[in-house]
């Protein structure tokens, strides 16, 4: 059934700056407890804040912002070489209450709405896969969502995002790595060449972002041979970014 989209104008969005790439999809969950007082929020232009894309638990999809436009939904991080991560970005809000008020697993109505809602973003614009990222991804310091019980790896199946080939089975990308190995400057650098800025920030931060999004069930723990497995898998999955270096416009 082809995804139906509603339409919710926000106010709070503006123009991309002449010359820049839209080159990264960055999802985030609402973090509140009501999926109306999300939308609300994201309308309100008192707020200062907005989406592209809002998705209920139910799979119902909200346009808020156009796609051409410069939605206000990162904040203050980074990503490789992106420091204003709005205005090279497309946002997609998906209601969750979050882990304030009752975190919980991603309904598959919901999942697959984001799925097709992605693939119909990745066919309009040229957002090479390790670009498709978490808000704390690009916020470690100061964001988690949409956190360690989003489906990741289901998403990259159908073609959006990377996933590391190591998690399901052995990887030819370099000899095994016993934990007394691991040190925090082989951590720190595998980090910055998947994407994380880590510029006066507490190796922890990052860290805890990567399990989060690529292993979850290590959430919290020391970086281990298996940490450094998928972050040099997911190293050499990376693909080079956009050279044209100007705004791409949407296929129609």
């Amino acid at each position: 059934m082809p995804l139906t989209v509603h339409h919710r104008p926000s106010p709070n969005h503006g123009p991309r700056p002449a010359g820049a790439t839209v080159d990264i999809l960055v999802l985030h969950y609402t973090g509140m407890a009501t999926a109306q007082a999300a939308l609300d929020r994201l309308c309100d232009e008192a707020a200062q804040v907005s989406a592209h894309y809002l998705v209920e638990e139910d799979g119902a999809v909200w346009r808020l912002v156009d796609e051409r436009r410069r939605a206000w939904h990162a904040g203050r991080g980074a990503w490789g070489a992106a420091h204003d991560v709005n205005s090279r970005s497309i946002g997609v809000e998906i209601v969750n209450p979050g882990h304030e008020f009752g975190y919980h697993p991603f309904p598959d109505a919901q999942m697959r709405a984001v799925t097709e809602l992605c693939q119909g973003i990745l066919r309009r614009w040229p957002i090479p896969p390790g670009n498709v990222i978490a808000h704390s991804d690009l916020a470690p310091d100061r964001k988690q969502d949409p956190g360690e019980l989003f489906d990741w790896r289901g998403l990259a199946m159908a073609g959006v995002g990377l996933w590391p080939r190591a998690a399901d089975g052995p990887s030819a990308d370099g000899p095994p790595v016993m934990a007394s190995m691991v040190t925090d400057s082989m951590v720190a650098a595998l980090l910055s060449r998947l994407g994380y800025s880590l510029d006066g920030m507490d190796l922890a931060l990052p860290l805890r972002a990567f399990q989060r999004h690529w292993h979850p069930q290590a959430l919290g723990e020391p970086a281990d041979g298996e940490t450094i497995r998928r972050l040099r898998d997911l190293v050499a999955q990376v693909s080079a970014p956009n050279p044209s270096g100007t705004l791409a416009q949407p296929a129609e």
